[in-house]
């Protein structure tokens, strides 16, 4: 299990505990955390969970996949810490991540 924040684009935080082997969108889905819409259900199949990582962690939430990049391409204001939410799975490792929603997603 892991503690993530995660901070609305007006920076209201919500910090839950989300059990490892499940990905950060399913944790926010799970404690109804705004900003994190999830339509495709986690298929990588579209962007409504796209995040800012903080670049402290990056390194921690792996690479980005091929089709999360062509994902990414229909996201709004996209930057190089930009992931889909439904790509990071949870593991003791990101005790303490936390991520940031997008103005575009509130």
């Amino acid at each position: 299990m892991a503690k993530v924040t995660y901070v609305e684009h007006d920076g209201t935080e919500h910090v839950v505990d989300v059990k490892s082997g499940l990905s950060v969108m399913e944790g926010a889905v799970k404690n109804n955390i705004p900003g994190i819409d999830a339509d495709c259900g986690g298929a990588c199949a579209c962007a409504t969970c796209h995040v800012y990582v903080d670049d402290a962690w990056l390194p921690k939430t792996g690479t980005k996949s091929a089709m999360e990049e062509s994902m990414l391409d229909f996201a709004e204001g996209v930057t190089e810490n930009s992931r889909l939410s439904c790509q990071i799975k949870v593991s003791d490792d990101l005790d303490g991540l936390r991520v940031t929603m997008p103005e575009s997603q509130h």
